[in-house]
């Protein structure tokens, strides 16, 4: 007879720590006691596609910055910290939703990530 280790961490925790970076999404997309657990996939994925976006935005931001800059500094500093101000809420939203054992969607991204989850 053989015996199944218990995981880790609780489907909460996982879910949760999948939010810290992308690293522990990919992780637990891969490992096998997590892998098969969809609660764990939806947050793992929904965690990717929200890095995916901050860090498309963040270019977007970036290379747009010469021409925002010349309408006036102001405006761009006051649009950059609106655009992290929302990721922030987002990913602490998120965290803190998977460590309560509830499906946060964020909208259209938690519907991909439902999908592939």
């Amino acid at each position: 007879m053989s015996e199944t280790k218990p995981s880790a961490f609780s489907d909460n925790a996982a879910a949760a720590l999948a939010y810290i970076t992308f690293v522990p999404a990919l992780v637990f997309l891969f490992l096998p006691p997590y892998s098969a657990r969809p609660f764990v996939r939806f947050h793992a994925w929904q965690s990717i596609i929200l890095s995916v976006v901050a860090f498309v935005l963040s270019a977007i931001l970036s290379f747009g910055a010469a021409p925002l800059m010349l309408m006036g500094a102001a405006l761009f500093m006051t649009l950059t910290w609106i655009v992290w101000a929302v990721w922030f809420g987002n990913w602490i939203m998120c965290a803190v939703c998977a460590l309560n054992g509830k499906r946060f969607k964020i909208p259209l991204l938690g519907m991909l990530a439902d999908k592939w989850a």
